[in-house]
């Protein structure tokens, strides 16, 4: 049986670096499974604070995303305490931060 899907790795850095591109900082700030580790955003607005996004797909096999602390922004110390225990419930995540004022990103997918 062959997976066709885009491996983790080059999805992910494929975003981080049109971010690059368009001078948004962007940074992998944790590596995970190569192949198919799930990804987890942490979107920091600066002295807004920070929304975390974790990967899903939704029933119609479409990638979208769930919003932690019901979406509403929160210090940039409970986001990164959020991740951390994420991490630590699976080791295979990627987390990836992107600093921009409104929270855009460029991944797709709707909040579910």
């Amino acid at each position: 049986m062959s997976d066709d899907r885009l491996k983790a790795e080059v999805w992910i850095m494929a975003h981080v670096r049109r971010c690059s591109a368009d001078a948004i900082p962007a940074i992998v700030a944790r590596k995970g499974d190569a192949r198919g580790g799930t990804l987890v955003l942490k979107l920091n607005q600066l002295e807004l604070g920070c929304r975390v996004l974790s990967q899903a797909v939704d029933l119609d096999g479409k990638r979208g995303w769930l919003a932690a602390f019901s979406g509403d922004l929160v210090p940039e110390a409970e986001a990164d305490a959020y991740i951390a225990r994420a991490v630590a419930r699976d080791p295979d995540l990627w987390v990836v931060e992107i600093e921009h004022q409104d929270g855009w990103h460029p991944f797709e997918g709707k909040v579910l």
